[in-house]
């Protein structure tokens, strides 16, 4: 079976990427991601797959021109830092930054995609998810939602997080959609936790909390490479979503 091609904006690290391609169904085509550190990160890990900056002067023009295409699925966790709880003055979707949420719908419209995939955190539900949902309906997309935490996977650490799901809407009475119902199939298939090695392992050392990796090598001092930890989305949830997609698929 032909790999899904996948755009992943805001790709941080590329854990959605790494998620998806772990299924062997997948092939990144193309990311998006403005910041410099984030992007010699995804240059190591993927050095043939093009990288673009900023997601508002993307646009399909630009990718066919660059010869990247179809495109089947758009990912990506939108900015959140309007949305988190730890901005209590935060202005949701009305936001600079969690307002371009807005660029992944222009891109599903103009590139036609089958499927697209979103992560954000869990107070987007009260601040502006009704936007997101608005927008997706007036490119006649249907969405589903649901919410899983980093301990649901086995990790040792809650990092609770909202994903979408958005696909083009059923016409009438033709055929049925076959990504319906899919967030729900993925974290069902993760109701086992998967006891992987924890992401964050947490020591007292002189009185003071450092945060270590899995090798226990401690990153306190390292902040651009924890700050890229805090913003990446966990590739086992990804997987699992993937797994969903490709099953879907096969099932259509």
């Amino acid at each position: 079976m032909t790999k899904l091609r996948v755009l992943d904006l805001f790709a941080g690290q590329g854990g959605f990427s790494l998620g998806l391609e772990r299924t062997r169904g997948f092939k990144t085509a193309a990311f998006c991601e403005i910041d410099p550190h984030a992007q010699r990160i995804l240059k190591s890990r993927w050095p043939k797959t093009r990288i673009y900056g900023d997601v508002r002067t993307l646009n399909a023009d630009r990718l066919r021109d660059d010869g990247i295409g179809p495109i089947d699925i758009i990912c990506g966790g939108f900015p959140c830092q309007d949305a988190s709880v730890a901005n209590t003055e935060g202005q949701g979707t009305a936001g600079e930054r969690t307002g371009l949420f807005s660029e992944v719908v222009r891109l599903a419209r103009e590139l036609d995609a089958k499927l697209v995939v979103m992560e954000n955190v869990t107070n987007l539900l009260n601040r502006g998810f009704g936007d997101v949902l608005g927008a997706l309906a007036e490119i006649r997309f249907d969405a589903e939602w649901e919410c899983l935490s980093a301990r649901e996977l086995g990790f040792d650490h809650e990092r609770d997080r909202l994903l979408i799901a958005a696909y083009p809407q059923r016409k009438g009475r033709e055929g049925h959609q076959p990504y319906n119902g899919l967030l729900g199939r993925a974290k069902a298939s993760l109701s086992k936790p998967c006891h992987a090695a924890t992401l964050f392992h947490r020591s007292m050392v002189g009185g003071k909390r450092l945060v270590r990796d899995g090798y226990g090598l401690s990153v306190g001092m390292e902040r651009r490479r924890l700050h890229a930890i805090g913003n990446a989305v966990i590739p086992q949830k990804i997987t699992a979503i993937g797994h969903a997609i490709l099953e879907a698929r096969a099932a259509a």
